[in-house]
C-alpha cells in the first residue's frame, strides 16, 4: 500500500533513495530521544519542536522508515505518535514553509505560534514579510495572535467564542430549530445560526425592557440589596 508520502512524477513512482544506515540510526534515534524528553518535561516541549520537525522532514525525504521495515511515512508518523498525528504534521509544515525565520525565533515564539505563522507564509508565498509577523507572535497572547492571523486571512473582524450545550426535548426542539429558520430568514440567510439565537434573545430582552419599565433585573451579586429590616 503507497501513501500520499510516496514521492510520484508523471504518475510514476521515484525509485526510493538507498538507505544509509549510519545516519538512519542517528536521525531516528534523535527523533526517539526528542519525544522520550517531551514526556519527561511536558513544560518545556516548545524547546526542541524545531528540531524535531528539521528531522521528520529527513525522515520523510529519505525514506528512513523503511529501515524499520515500515510500508509508508503514514505509518511511521503513527508508530511514533499514537495518540495524535497531527502534531507531526504541524512540524513538518514549519521546518517547510517557515525557513526565512531563524531557528532560535521559532523557539522563542513556540510550536503553536509557528503554526499560525505557516498559515500565512503559505498564503503570501514568496512575498511573506516575516519580520513583522514573527513580532507579532512574539508581543500577542497565544489566542490574540491566532485571531489576528485569522483576521488577516479572511479579511474578517474575529472574537473570542465558545461552544454552549443545551439538553432540549424533542418537543422543544421544534421550537427552537422553528424560532431560529425564521430568524435567519428574516436576518438573511448568510447570517450564522448563533447569529439567528442572539438576534431572539435580544428581541425577548427588548420586550421584557418594555414590560418592566426598563428595570431590567440582574444577576449581579453585588447589585442585591439587603433589607436591614429582616
Amino acid at each position: 500500500m503507497i501513501g500520499w508520502t510516496s514521492l510520484w512524477i508523471d504518475g510514476r513512482t521515484i525509485v526510493p533513495p538507498e538507505v544509509n544506515r549510519r545516519r538512519a540510526l542517528i536521525v531516528l534515534g534523535k527523533i526517539d530521544e526528542i519525544l522520550a524528553w517531551e514526556q519527561a518535561k511536558e513544560h518545556e516541549r516548545d524547546e526542541r519542536f524545531v528540531e524535531l520537525g528539521q528531522y521528520l522532514c529527513e525522515v520523510r525525504a529519505r525514506q528512513y522508515w523503511r529501515f524499520e521495515n515500515l510500508k509508508s511515512f503514514d505509518e511511521f508518523l503513527e508508530k511514533r505518535f499514537p495518540e495524535s498525528r497531527r502534531k507531526a504534521y504541524y512540524l513538518l509544515a514549519i521546518h517547510e514553509h517557515l525557513t526565512r525565520i531563524p531557528k532560535s525565533q521559532l523557539r522563542e515564539v513556540g510550536w503553536t505560534k509557528a503554526r499560525e505563522l505557516v498559515k500565512v507564509a503559505r498564503r503570501d508565498g514568496t512575498g511573506f514579510d516575516c519580520a513583522p509577523w514573527v513580532h507579532k507572535a512574539r508581543e500577542l497572547p497565544k489566542e490574540e495572535f491566532k485571531r489576528e492571523v485569522e483576521r488577516y486571512l479572511t479579511g474578517k473582524e474575529t472574537e473570542p467564542w465558545e461552544i454552549i450545550y443545551f439538553k432540549l426535548y424533542k418537543g422543544q426542539l421544534v421550537v427552537v430549530e422553528r424560532a431560529i429558520e425564521i430568524a435567519g430568514l428574516m436576518l438573511g440567510t448568510d447570517k450564522s445560526r448563533g447569529y439567528s439565537l442572539e438576534m431572539i434573545c435580544a428581541d425577548f430582552l427588548a420586550g421584557a425592557s418594555l414590560e418592566t419599565g426598563g428595570s431590567e433585573q440582574t444577576n449581579d451579586p453585588s447589585s442585591d440589596s439587603v433589607d436591614s429590616s429582616q
